[in-house]
């Protein structure tokens, strides 16, 4: 392959994820694979040279959108404080579950041999555990808290909102308020104090 065909291929194949995006969003993972070529500006035989499968397909979107995901941690690493950027994530995390859920259970669907999720999984709770232990050390979350359980409590949101709208999105923010209010260090308990006694030995 010249090095001009190399680049139409990689060409090709981002216009095909940028399409396939934008299809995923509008009709869910059974949006037409048809479409999604008519959308890149390519033919159905490019689409399937880069993708056999729609499986393969959706394995290629939902690993672009963990990327992006993954990355966010990173950025907010490294500037904001770390109580801020753990709750920006989890905030950005709800609403990668809640757009991409169909999405992996349409991978499940697909069979054993369809690409999986579990690298994806992998990832998320690694960039979990980065930006929640910053905060541990910075004494802003409790060091109790795992990062298999945060991602627990986080996703959780997410499976059960599956609605849109004003009413909803209230709703989800004031869960993963809670979820915040939980991952920080409990108060310390104040030490009751002892008058001192009278002469008479009474308090």
């Amino acid at each position: 392959m010249t090095a001009v065909q190399r680049t139409d291929a990689r060409r090709n194949r981002e216009l095909l994820l940028a399409a396939a995006h934008e299809a995923f969003g509008e009709s869910g993972p059974e949006a037409s694979l048809n479409d999604i070529a008519r959308r890149a500006g390519v033919g159905p035989g490019t689409l399937y040279r880069h993708f056999p499968t729609r499986a393969a397909l959706l394995a290629a979107v939902l690993q672009e959108r963990v990327d992006r995901l993954c990355a966010r941690a990173e950025e907010l690493a490294a500037s904001r404080p770390p109580g801020r950027a753990l709750a920006t994530w989890l905030r950005a995390l709800v609403a990668h579950a809640r757009v991409n859920q169909g999405l992996g259970g349409a991978l499940l669907l697909e069979g054993p041999d369809a690409p999986g999720t579990d690298d994806c999984h992998r990832r998320i709770e690694n960039a979990a555990a980065a930006v929640l232990a910053r905060a541990q050390r910075d004494g802003s979350a409790r060091p109790d808290l795992s990062p298999a359980d945060l991602l627990r409590l986080t996703l959780g949101i997410a499976v059960t909102s599956t609605r849109r709208g004003p009413e909803e999105e209230a709703r989800v923010e004031r869960l993963l308020a809670l979820v915040l209010d939980a991952a920080r260090p409990p108060a310390p308990t104040a030490t009751p104090t002892t008058e001192p006694a009278g002469r008479d030995g009474q308090h």
